[in-house]
């Protein structure tokens, strides 16, 4: 009977505290927001935490990150990242208190573009010369062929005149 009350008591212990509120925002790749999370108590410290590619504070390396709420219980953190996609930002207070927000980094437009190979169908740009090879190939062959064509005439003139 007590190990089936202690199976039962320690994932109560383990979620006495409530998750308080957190801050969800979007934002462009590379800008900085502050996020805002509440409910800790006043003057509480507390540590966020998030992924390698959100930076915390103003460092570029910081992926954890403290410091103590207010008066109000209310603690902000300023993060940026440059890949889009979706992060959570973790606030763990000392009392226990957790706080999660969403850090969504929208990816950049990709514009109408102009021109071929403007990568809008989903293909890679062009970044080489557009013209086929084979008229590349066929005019440097006419211009080998006419140099050829002009050595030989001045030898054949030449050989005329010496006779």
């Amino acid at each position: 009977m007590l190990a089936v009350l202690a199976i039962f008591a320690v994932p109560t212990a383990a979620n006495a505290y409530e998750t308080t509120d957190g801050s969800d925002v979007t934002i462009a790749p590379g800008q900085a927001v502050t996020l805002t999370f509440s409910g800790f108590d006043a003057n509480e410290p507390t540590t966020a935490s998030a992924p390698d590619a959100v930076t915390l504070g103003v460092v570029k390396v910081v992926t954890t990150f403290s410091r103590p709420a207010d008066s109000a219980g209310v603690v902000k953190y300023t993060a940026s990242a440059t890949q889009p996609g979706t992060y959570t930002i973790t606030v763990t207070g000392v009392s226990g208190k957790v706080a999660v927000g969403t850090l969504t980094v929208a990816p950049t437009d990709s514009g109408a573009g102009s021109g071929s190979g403007s990568g809008s169908n989903g293909a890679l740009p062009n970044t080489g010369l557009e013209t086929p090879m084979l008229i590349i190939w066929g005019a440097a062959g006419a211009l080998a062929l006419g140099i050829a064509l002009t050595v030989v005439l001045t030898i054949v003139r030449r050989q005329k005149a010496s006779v």
